[in-house]
């Protein structure tokens, strides 16, 4: 499969371009975004998470995919963009191989986490909507918990076979990795030999745990949106609708992009620059991470109401008056 002399120098190191065609006196203020982009979404989804720990109330079926959400976020935050942001600060963008490798295995890990969550969300919409006498009896908090336990074992699959076969491959070649982040797309042309049956085989499965959790999540929203017209209440329709269309926008910015990305090679008439490249990735990659917090926080009732009551507890504890003691000295007549 790859023809290279047995002599070859392995390479040891790769560096981190980022954008190609951004010129360095503009590398700060990338690197200033990118750390607001970071520390903004670390904050909102550990917020998220504190409040599910404190509200024993929130500990419910839906919450428990929110929080699984906000640490799988968190865990490809973190993985992305230090590196990035070092990059463009201190112009460090070296990383040792197995340091890369891991990171494209943590980087895909994160996505297909993140796809098969959406497909647990999907299907909990799916039976509270469908079948809402079953719901209390098939979304307890025991079965919730065992599937996203499952999603998170499970996504370590597919990535996991990239990563080994990358092991076992010659870099002999060129070490500078035109991306953000070491991913299969990046690190893929920099195999010595004819990398295209790596290719083909990492397409194949990223669109398997891309697009078979897609299809189930179209399916469900279609049954959902019939289920919406049938409803009698218009009102309850439209908050119904309200949520599915929130959900259904993040499946879109994360689902839609995905694809342009990884078929551009396939499609002669669809081309990127390396620049768009990278900017489509780190849009469906960071986006719905930044979002995600705010958009359950504020459309979430429960936890409006929940902010709403720690809000006016402080409120409540900075105006109570202070208690004064008097101390009345009885003194005895001699």
């Amino acid at each position: 499969m790859f023809q290279v002399d047995k002599n070859y120098t392995r390479v040891w190191e790769f560096y981190i371009v980022g954008f190609p065609g951004l010129t360095s006196e503009y590398f700060h203020l990338v690197a200033w975004f990118f750390f607001f982009l970071y520390v903004t979404t670390i904050v909102g989804n550990l917020l998220l998470i504190i409040v599910f720990a404190l509200e024993h109330s929130l500990q419910k079926p839906m919450y428990i995919i929110m929080v699984s959400v906000a640490l799988s976020d968190i865990g490809f935050t973190t993985v992305a963009l230090p590196k990035l942001i070092a990059r463009y600060w201190w112009n460090d963008g070296s990383l040792g191989f197995h340091t890369c490798l891991f990171q494209e295995h943590m980087i895909h890990y994160f996505g297909s986490l993140n796809s098969l969550i959406l497909l647990t969300m999907a299907l909990d919409r799916y039976v509270a909507i469908c079948f809402p006498f079953r719901y209390s009896v098939v979304m307890t908090k025991q079965n919730m918990t065992g599937m996203i336990l499952f999603c998170w074992v499970v996504a370590h699959i597919f990535p996991g076979i990239s990563t080994i076969n990358f092991t076992m491959m010659p870099f002999c070649g060129p070490n500078k990795i035109v991306h953000a982040f070491c991913d299969t797309m990046s690190l893929t042309p920099l195999v010595c030999g004819d990398p295209s049956q790596q290719f083909s085989s990492a397409y194949a499965a990223a669109m398997f745990i891309l697009y078979v959790p897609l299809a189930f999540i179209i399916f469900s929203y279609i049954c959902i949106i019939i289920s919406i017209l049938r409803m009698a209440s218009g009102q309850g329709r439209m908050k119904t609708f309200s949520t599915c269309a929130t959900q259904g926008c993040i499946i879109s910015i994360y689902y839609i992009p995905h694809f342009f990305v990884y078929s551009t090679p396939y499609f002669p008439n669809l081309t990127m620059t390396p620049d768009k490249r990278i900017a489509t990735t780190l849009f469906y990659s960071l986006f719905p991470p930044l979002i995600n917090p705010f958009i359950y926080c504020l459309r979430t009732n429960e936890i409006k109401n929940i902010f709403r009551r720690w809000i006016q507890k402080q409120q409540a504890y900075k105006t109570r008056p202070n208690c004064c003691c008097h101390h009345v000295t009885l003194t005895r007549d001699p």
